[in-house]
């Protein structure tokens, strides 16, 4: 249970960190701390107050704190690679989100952090290289005509990965945009099919078969009905899943678009 002096303390510190007040938020997170050192938020918040001031040892050593106290807290394991991360710490902030993931193999705020550790590290790497030898042959990424110089293999392999995903992901996508219009066209058949028979009187004489595979099998009006409006029920419910589907798979694409452009910008930048 949390303490209530130690939680007024956080929201104090929580109000000067929102002001950008670094050293007020400080203070309130640290007399937090006393009150209750067993919180990792107050850790956790504490190094971002010093991330602020880009003092990123002490961001590092409280986000170290904050997993020591709770080693499932997540925050704790983005903050650290970020205060490594911006020290060059590249093989210690990847071991950290590699650590993290472990806990929560899809998050995707640790995924998007991983990639940008090593766009930088393979952007440091070729600025070393270009300092140090003339520049070498232009190396071309898969699925583009863009030459990249001493693209690190590291990033050139997770780009065609990730375009690989997306190729995967629009195929998919594109199957079951086709089975949606499947069903609409389905139930759209059957309704109208349900329309005519309402037509006739009660009791008609008249002789009436449905399909069955590619057969079709004397029926009553009623046995019919019921039959039609099954198939209607089932294709509306599945058109129903298959666009909420289709709703993930287009937020799936537009995530996998958007990691390319930003690790091939962060790739190539100088």
């Amino acid at each position: 249970m949390s303490n209530p002096e130690a939680e007024a303390k956080k929201e104090l510190g929580n109000a000067a960190f929102a002001a950008k007040e670094y050293d007020v938020a400080i203070k309130q997170y640290t007399a937090a701390i006393a009150l209750d050192s067993k919180n990792c938020v107050y850790y956790s918040n504490r190094s971002a107050c010093y991330g602020g001031k880009k003092d990123w040892a002490s961001a590092a050593q409280d986000a170290k704190e904050c997993i020591k106290v709770n080693p499932t807290f997540i925050k704790g394991y983005y903050r650290l690679a970020n205060a490594q991360l911006e020290q060059n710490e590249f093989d210690a902030a990847l071991a950290t989100i590699k650590q993290g993931l472990t806990i929560e193999p899809d998050n995707a705020q640790l995924q998007k952090q991983m990639r940008q550790i090593k766009a930088k590290r393979s952007s440091m790497k070729r600025a070393e290289n270009s300092s140090n030898s003339p520049p070498a042959a232009g190396t071309v990424l898969p699925g583009s005509m863009m030459p990249y110089r001493n693209l690190d293999s590291s990033i050139s392999k997770e780009v065609m990965d990730l375009q690989q995903q997306l190729i995967a992901t629009t195929k998919e996508y594109r199957m079951v945009k086709a089975n949606i219009m499947k069903a609409q066209n389905g139930k759209r058949s059957n309704e109208l099919t349900k329309g005519e028979l309402e037509k006739l009187p009660q009791g008609s004489d008249s002789k009436m078969y449905r399909s069955v595979g590619k057969m079709f099998m004397l029926a009553s009006r009623g046995e019919i009905m019921n039959h039609l409006e099954e198939n209607i029920e089932r294709e509306g419910k599945e058109e129903k899943d298959l666009s909420g589907k289709l709703e993930y798979l287009e937020r799936r694409m537009k995530s996998q678009q958007q990691n390319i452009q930003e690790l091939t910008k962060s790739a190539t930048s100088e």
